[in-house]
């Protein structure tokens, strides 16, 4: 049996990938935005302060601009090494320069402040716009296309440099059957084979590749489980914190409006 890897701060990589899953990001005296619930563990001396916070309001000014989803991210300040993750999803790191992407909201972990991130036309969705680095998530690892192409709304991570996607149904489920039931109660029609987003024009974009979108839970929330604080008493759930419904304003923002 292979003996395992032991980190330690010198060892970690910097900026880049411990394994599939795990992503290092070095703060030197600096900062950067990070998705609630997605740091794992880290050395060093780095705060995280909500957004918000008055002493971070000209870096918010400049890099963050989505006041539906403030209350899901914080600002990782300081100095040291911290490990990002996400539930054993693929992370990878990207690079943008000059550039203009769009991503689902709970697909991106963290980004440097030298981006902005803006809200995007589509629900579920955000911009990153500018140059620098950011840390995202996916069920499986990332295919890159060029348009226009006709994507799996669940299979579809994001989009770069390219026109908003308009949605297409296919003619023969628009005219049969399950076309008429949608009318009439606006059920159906979230399979790749009935309903896709397409691209077209000049840009990139970026699918997972599996058509299961990730699971997602409230950002911050504590498992129920016995020795966790704040998961309830011998594994019973604590009361009158109802459980999070589809639908509630953070949940929509991550979906796709369908």
């Amino acid at each position: 049996m292979t003996a395992p890897v032991i980190f330690d701060p010198y060892s970690l990589p910097t900026d880049d990938n411990v394994n599939k899953y795990t992503f290092c990001v070095e703060l030197k005296s600096s900062q950067w935005f990070l998705q609630k619930g997605k740091m794992i563990a880290y050395y060093g001396q780095i705060e995280f302060n909500g957004i918000g916070h008055g002493r971070l309001d000209r870096l918010l000014r400049t890099s963050f601009h989505s006041p539906l989803h403030a209350s899901d991210w914080v600002v990782a300040d300081g100095s040291g090494k911290m490990l990002l993750a996400d539930r054993a999803f693929d992370v990878n790191s990207y690079d943008l320069d000059e550039g203009n992407l769009t991503i689902r909201s709970g697909n991106l972990l963290a980004y440097q402040p030298s981006l902005a991130l803006k809200q995007s036309i589509v629900p579920g969705f955000l911009t990153l716009i500018g140059t620098g680095k950011f840390v995202a998530a996916s069920n499986g690892p990332v295919v890159f296309m060029e348009p226009p192409i006709r994507v799996d709304p669940q299979a579809l991570v994001g989009w770069a440099d390219c026109p908003s996607p308009c949605h297409h149904y296919d003619h023969g489920y628009m005219t049969g059957v399950l076309g008429g039931i949608r009318s009439l109660t606006g059920l159906g029609g979230t399979s790749g084979e009935e309903h896709q987003f397409e691209f077209v024009g000049a840009g990139t974009v970026l699918l997972q590749s599996t058509e299961v979108l990730m699971a997602e839970q409230a950002t911050g929330q504590v498992t129920n489980e016995p020795g966790v604080p704040g998961g309830g008493q011998g594994g019973h759930a604590q009361q009158g914190a109802g459980p999070r419904l589809p639908g509630q304003l953070g949940d929509l923002q991550r979906r796709f409006g369908l």
